[in-house]
């Protein structure tokens, strides 16, 4: 349970920093497919906020592909030494508890906290004031639910492939 939740952290960690790279720095609004349409409207097209500010975003957005690179090897391996051989239901819980738990961290701290309820995304795109706030939080939850459903396949298969491999 110890490294299933360490990999949960790392991913949150890396899902943080990929939305930090993009809005912070790259500011590129192709990254920002799943914004809601009014943000979008609002979001002029931005040169570098200051020099090297891409390459820092480019560097954050790397640093977050290697953590989550870090927590899937962490999910795979990090029993495989153990006393106790993962079979297919322990990965499958696995699998299934850390998307799970990055969807929830996903509709709480990115849709509630930070679209919502703070200053996040103004403080990047001043024009944003006034636009976010509490009425956005729900605008996608069909896509939630979407990822929820795809989840249990994903880790049923995810799950399969590493009884596969590791026994």
């Amino acid at each position: 349970m110890k490294i299933t939740i360490l990999a949960t952290l790392l991913v949150f960690l890396a899902y943080f920093l990929l939305l930090y790279g993009a809005v912070g720095f790259i500011q590129d609004k192709r990254f920002f497919a799943s914004a809601p349409q009014e943000n979008l409207a609002a979001i002029p097209d931005r040169k570098e906020r200051f020099r090297g500010a891409h390459a820092l975003g480019w560097v954050i957005e790397g640093l977050a592909v290697l953590l989550f690179l870090g927590a899937a090897v962490l999910a795979v391996c990090g029993e495989r030494h153990g006393r106790n051989q993962f079979g297919f239901g322990a990965f499958f819980a696995r699998f299934l508890f850390m998307l799970y738990a990055m969807e929830v961290y996903d509709i709480v701290f990115f849709d509630w906290v930070l679209l919502c309820r703070s200053n996040f995304f103004p403080h990047f795109y001043p024009e944003l004031k006034g636009v976010v706030g509490p009425h956005m939080f729900g605008y996608n939850k069909r896509t939630h639910l979407i990822h929820f459903a795809i989840y249990l396949p994903a880790s049923a298969a995810a799950a399969a492939l590493c009884t596969l491999l590791c026994t």
